[in-house]
């Protein structure tokens, strides 16, 4: 086995918080299961990872009931599912010995948060050395409000602030980062024929 599909963050935790009405890709979970279905009829690995921050009383706490793969999506027995602390998934996981010990030497990645975990991981991946595909419509993200923006702004407040970096410029400067240096970009539509 050479290659490996890495599902990242596709968790209710996202759902759970009202910045996901923002999110530039609520259906995700389909074209994550488009890649999850390709990845295991071409016996590829595939690899869920979930983000957890234990203690905080957010929707990324384990006891939230949040930290779990979105209802309409499933690890198939035998597929390894990670928890990580920080945003790549190589970090605070056993990521690169699974892959290695796999022999894997290509990765997809997918996931939330386009600019944040996926990205993260794609170019850490890329550091270690594999061949990383980043499938731009099988992530998902949110506008991004300023640096200088109060803390604690509602939805209707970002989403009102002409300084927001809007959910589909953050994709395209994620594009703009990732391309040719880190990662081919492809669509899932391209990855899957």
């Amino acid at each position: 086995m050479t290659n490996a599909l890495v599902v990242i963050d596709v968790q209710e935790s996202f759902r759970a918080r009202p910045l996901w009405a923002t999110t530039d890709n609520p259906d995700v979970a389909k074209k994550v299961g488009q890649l999850v279905d390709a990845a295991r009829a071409a016996g590829d690995q595939v690899i869920w990872v979930l983000h957890a921050e234990p203690g905080t009383g957010n929707t990324f706490d384990p006891a939230s009931g949040h930290v779990r793969v979105m209802d309409e999506l499933s690890p198939a027995p035998g597929e390894p599912l990670l928890t990580k602390t920080v945003h790549n998934a190589f970090t605070t996981t056993n990521l690169q010995h699974l892959l290695t010990t796999a022999g894997v030497r290509t990765i997809t990645v997918c996931g939330l948060r386009t600019e944040q975990c996926v990205e993260t991981t794609a170019r850490v991946a890329s550091d270690l050395g594999y061949q990383v595909t980043f499938a731009i419509d099988a992530t998902a993200t949110n506008p991004i409000p300023h640096p200088d923006a109060p803390a604690g702004q509602t939805v209707e407040e970002l989403l009102a602030d002409p300084r927001t970096l809007s959910a589909a410029d953050v994709a395209a400067r994620t594009v703009y980062a990732l391309s040719g240096r880190f990662a081919t970009v492809r669509t899932v539509a391209e990855i899957v024929g």
